[in-house]
């Protein structure tokens, strides 16, 4: 038995997904939060002009593996005042924790961080990168017949 014992007592640690990414939990966990919060923001729950002028996109919520952090990445619409919308979300993180909590049932509730979700800057970048000639001359297949050897 004490092979057993050995097994389940590493079970704790989550040996089998070290740097693999997030566990499922975890993506869980974080998909949940996102909508909840998505909702709670289209509410407009919180009390702040700063938040109730614009409207927040919660493009992704990551989850620390021990689920005590959660970090959103947003963008406000259109992405004016970014930074601006960012500054205001800190500032009611507090409140937003507490509303968020309230609509779920975690054990803990984890602390909120905010960033500005920069992916749909790098999409436009990577479009902007395939459409350039000398990278289009790379991707198109040559015909049949002009191979080098």
């Amino acid at each position: 038995m004490s092979g057993l014992r050995a097994y389940m007592g590493g079970m704790g640690k989550n040996r089998f997904n070290e740097g693999a990414g997030p566990s499922q939990r975890q993506l869980r966990v974080g998909e949940l939060i996102r909508r909840t919060l998505s909702d709670v923001l289209m509410r407009g729950d919180v009390h702040d002009d700063d938040l109730q002028r614009v409207s927040i996109t919660v493009g992704e919520v990551r989850m620390t593996p021990d689920l005590k952090v959660a970090t959103a990445f947003i963008l406000p619409l259109g992405g004016h005042d970014a930074e601006g919308t960012l500054l205001a979300l800190r500032r009611n993180k507090a409140e937003l924790r507490r509303l968020v909590n309230k609509q779920m049932t975690l054990k803990f509730s984890p602390e909120l961080r905010f960033k500005i979700d920069e992916t749909f800057d790098r999409m436009d970048e990577t479009r902007r990168l395939f459409s350039d000639a000398h990278v289009r001359q790379d991707l198109d297949p040559r015909p049949e017949g002009d191979e080098e050897e």
